[in-house]
C-alpha cells in the first residue's frame, strides 16, 4: 500500500499540476487557445498561426522542457549544448536563430510569385518603396516610447508585413522579443482584409476608386529570366546585408521562371515550403514563454505594430494617388496600399475594393506590382535598418 501510495504521490508531484506555480502560464495557455481559435475556425493566417500558437501551448505547458529560454539569451550560444540537452523546440530554433526558415520561406514566395507585373511596369517599385514608410515611422515612435534602438528598429520592421523578415531581423537585433513581434507581424498580416479598407476608403476619393486602368504589357519570358538574375546583383553590390532573404526570393523565381527547374520550383513551392513553414511556426510560437511574454512592452509592441502598418498602408496610398495626378489619372491610388509586403493578400484586397465601385475593375494585376514591390522593398529596409543597429 505504502509503494502505491508513494507512487501515486511521485506522479503527481511531478506532474504539471504540481509544476504550475505561475497564473501568468495559465493565462498564454488561455491565449494560445485564442490564437488556435482564430487560426482554425476564423482562418486567420492558418499556416502560421496554428504552428505558432502550440509552440505557444508547448512551451508554456510546466515540465515539457521543449524550450529553454536560457540556452539562447546568452551572446554567444553554444549549439553542441543545444542539440546535447535541448529539448524538441530548442533544436527546431536552430532554424530560426541562424537566419535558415526566413530565408527558406522566401525562396518558396520567390517560387510561386510573378514578377511579371513589376516588370511590365517598373513605376510600381516607388509605391512598393513608399509603403516602407510606415517601418520608420514606428521606429521614430518606438524610440520616443523608450525602446533601445535595436528593439525599435525590430518592431518598426512589422510595418513592412512580412513576417519572415520581421523574424530575420528581430533574431539578430532583439532575439528576446521575437515572440511578440513574429505573432504581431502574422496577426496584422492576417488582418490586412480588415485593417486596409477603412484607410483606402479615407484616402481616396470615390472617384480615384473608379479609376479602370489599362491592361499591361506582355512580358517575355527573357526579361522575366534576367530580371531576378539583375536585381540580386545589383541589390546585393549596394546592401550586401539582404544577400539571405533577397538572394533567395530571387533563386526561388527563377526557378520558376527559367524552363529548366520545373523539379525544383515543384519542390520550393510545395514540400519544402511546407516543412519550413511548418517548423518555423511551433519554434516561433516556443519564444512566448509567459514571464517575458506578458508584459508591457508586449502591448507596446502590439500597439506600435499596428501604427506600423496603418502608416505603411498610408503611405502606399499617397504615392499611388501621386502617381495618379502624374499619370494624367490613368493610375487607380487603391494598388498603392498593395505597397506592403503581404502577397498576394494585400493585392487582393485593392481588386475587392476596387471592383466594389467598379464592377468592372479588374485591379489584381496592376496591384501585383507594388506588392512583389513591397517584398524586395521590405528585405532592402531590413538590411538598412540591420546595417544602422546590427
Amino acid at each position: 500500500m505504502e509503494l502505491i501510495t508513494g507512487t501515486l504521490n511521485g506522479i503527481i508531484g511531478s506532474s504539471g499540476f504540481a509544476l504550475m506555480t505561475d497564473f501568468r502560464q495559465l493565462i498564454m495557455i488561455a491565449l494560445a487557445c485564442v490564437l488556435l481559435y482564430l487560426g482554425i475556425v476564423k482562418k486567420f493566417e492558418p499556416l502560421l498561426l496554428v504552428g505558432i500558437a502550440f509552440g505557444m501551448l508547448l512551451t508554456n505547458l510546466p515540465g515539457g522542457e521543449v524550450y529553454h529560454t536560457a540556452m539562447w539569451i546568452t551572446n554567444s550560444v553554444d549549439y553542441g549544448e543545444v542539440l546535447r540537452h535541448g529539448g524538441l523546440l530548442d533544436i527546431l530554433y536552430i532554424g530560426v536563430k541562424t537566419g535558415v526558415y526566413p530565408s527558406l520561406i522566401f525562396m518558396g514566395v520567390g517560387a510561386m510569385t510573378d514578377f511579371g507585373p513589376l516588370i511590365a511596369r517598373p513605376s510600381s517599385l516607388f509605391m512598393g518603396a513608399a509603403a516602407q514608410g510606415g517601418i520608420f515611422v514606428a521606429l521614430l515612435m518606438a524610440t520616443l516610447l523608450g525602446f533601445a534602438p535595436n528593439v525599435a528598429a525590430s518592431i518598426a520592421i512589422i510595418g513592412g508585413a512580412d513576417g519572415p523578415t520581421a523574424i530575420w531581423l528581430t533574431k539578430i537585433l532583439a532575439p528576446e522579443y521575437l515572440g511578440p513581434i513574429a505573432i504581431a507581424a502574422y496577426s496584422y498580416m492576417a488582418l490586412i482584409p480588415l485593417i486596409q479598407p477603412p484607410i483606402m476608403k479615407l484616402l481616396t476619393t470615390e472617384k480615384e476608386r473608379k479609376i479602370k486602368m489599362e491592361t499591361l504589357r506582355p512580358v517575355t519570358k527573357t526579361e522575366k529570366i534576367i530580371f531576378p538574375i539583375m536585381v540580386t546583383i545589383i541589390t546585393v553590390l549596394v546592401l550586401p546585408s539582404v544577400a539571405p532573404l533577397l538572394g533567395c526570393l530571387m533563386l526561388g523565381n527563377l526557378f520558376k521562371e527559367c524552363g529548366v527547374t520545373d523539379r525544383l520550383s515543384d519542390t520550393v513551392q510545395n514540400a519544402l515550403m511546407n516543412i519550413v513553414t511548418t517548423f518555423l511556426g511551433i519554434s516561433v510560437g516556443a519564444t512566448a514563454v509567459y514571464d517575458s511574454f506578458l508584459s508591457i512592452d508586449t502591448i507596446k509592441i502590439i500597439v506600435l505594430g499596428l501604427t506600423a502598418f496603418a502608416f505603411a498602408t498610408a503611405c502606399g496610398l499617397l504615392f499611388g494617388k501621386l502617381m495618379c495626378v502624374l499619370s494624367g489619372g490613368k493610375i487607380n491610388p487603391l494598388i498603392g496600399s498593395a505597397g506592403v509586403s503581404a502577397v498576394p493578400m494585400a493585392a487582393r484586397v485593392s481588386q475587392v475594393v476596387g471592383q466594389k465601385y467598379n464592377p468592372s475593375n479588374f485591379l489584381l494585376m496592376h496591384a501585383m506590382g507594388p506588392n512583389v514591390a513591397g517584398v524586395i522593398g521590405s528585405a532592402v529596409a531590413a538590411g538598412c535598418l540591420l546595417k544602422l543597429f546590427g
